[in-house]
């Protein structure tokens, strides 16, 4: 029988896109945080990798070879219309910031 209750807060817009994604799955928030502490008991652990992210290398730390790949694919991502309007991503990054 289900009877304890589990309370967390988290960012918003955080709480809306991941809720959209499992409304889309079919799968109810409560079904997901019963999985993930079953997954944790079952390995005790946390069920997936936790480690930071490898920083991108500066400039000069690069090879002419990695930098023009680099552009190469910024290039691509660009004539694709991948991109995201750079007022868009400065306004992110104060955000961040503040």
């Amino acid at each position: 029988m289900k009877t304890s209750t589990v309370s967390a807060r988290i960012e918003e817009n955080i709480k809306t896109e991941a809720e959209d994604v499992l409304r889309k799955l079919g799968l109810p928030v409560s079904v997901v945080i019963d999985s993930l502490y079953r997954q944790i008991i079952f390995t005790r652990g946390i069920p997936f990798s936790l480690s930071l992210p490898t920083p991108p290398k500066a400039l000069e730390d690069m090879t002419e070879n990695e930098l023009n790949a680099k552009l190469q694919r910024g290039y691509e991502q660009a004539i694709a219309g991948q991109g995201r309007p750079y007022k868009e991503v400065f306004d992110e990054l104060r955000q961040s910031l503040e």
